[in-house]
């Protein structure tokens, strides 16, 4: 009886340990799609330029080489958009947690009347929208196009983030914590400062990497208003129209460049635009796995 029991446990134990295995192998592979193409283009950028066009170049640079990337230094154009897509990576940033915590935080709260109407219509958003055509009129009838407020105003607030807010502070900060505070004299807003956003760090650190990434990687709308002010031209726009180049002459403000293969430059300048984000992520990564799990818990 004892055998029969044993036996039956370490085949219990075999059939986990495949399926651990397994899920291994998955999370692996998963890692390796998102991890290879990145070195690809890495060791592209660092490689020289008859390597790349004899396609010799893997996940290893082939005759070593750093001049696509001294050619990018050395034009005032792509650092004067980096300084740009920086700084308005930081306003949008700021002001869209500025926004999303004064709208989430009263929507949590059961006393405010109306809230279930005011959440209905700032999830209607999320579903309907005008359209780009729309969203232009709307900016030149402004007066903000080729103004650098129409990368930031336009998309400084997401409904999907007020959601995960709102749901946050429902499920984390008790009713009966911010009653004591309001018995001690406590307003609001020194309820909003001094309670809620200290007991948020992981959520709020979690909404504003959403908001710096999707700001940094956005092109679209500096595609559509930014017409006239060159100089007000992000990193990511820069980057696009250096990637539909369709041919081998890059016109850069300081110097003619020809380059044999174009990919050479493309794969610095990506590289180049992605830097800032990687070397961010991980000093924020411990909150933004905790904000996720926080901000995933329903009401």
């Amino acid at each position: 009886m004892k055998s029969s029991a044993g036996t039956n446990a370490v085949k219990r134990r075999f059939r986990f340990d495949i399926w651990d295995v397994m899920i291994q192998l998955v999370l692996i592979v998963a890692s390796l799609a998102c991890t290879l193409p990145f070195i690809h283009v890495v060791a592209k950028s660092f490689s020289d330029d008859a390597f790349v066009i004899a396609n010799k170049v893997y996940l290893w640079p082939e005759g070593f080489t750093a001049q696509a990337y001294e050619k990018i230094f050395a034009d005032d154009s792509i650092l004067r958009s980096l300084y740009v897509s920086v700084l308005v990576t930081v306003l949008f940033t700021i002001l869209g947690m500025i926004v999303t915590i004064c709208a989430a935080y009263p929507l949590s709260r059961k006393q405010l009347k109306g809230r279930t109407l005011l959440t209905f219509i700032f999830v209607f958003t999320m579903y309907f929208h005008g359209g780009i055509i729309p969203d232009y009129m709307l900016m030149n009838s402004l007066g903000m196009l080729d103004s650098i407020w129409s990368l930031i105003l336009p998309l400084s607030f997401s409904a999907f983030n007020l959601l995960i807010l709102r749901s946050s502070i429902s499920s984390n900060i008790p009713v009966s914590l911010e009653e004591s505070a309001r018995i001690d004299g406590a307003g609001h807003f020194r309820i909003l400062l001094n309670i809620v956003l200290p007991l948020c760090k992981p959520i709020l650190a979690t909404l504003s990497l959403f908001y710096a990434v999707g700001r940094w990687n956005a092109y679209q709308d500096a595609l559509f208003y930014i017409k006239q002010n060159t100089d007000l031209r992000p990193l990511q726009l820069k980057l696009y129209y250096l990637v539909i180049q369709a041919t081998e002459s890059f016109q850069l403000e300081s110097t003619q460049v020809e380059l044999s293969n174009p990919e050479v430059l493309k794969a610095s300048v990506v590289v180049f635009a992605t830097l800032p984000i990687v070397c961010v992520y991980p000093f924020i990564q411990k909150y933004f796995v905790r904000g996720t799990m926080l901000g995933a818990v329903k009401e």
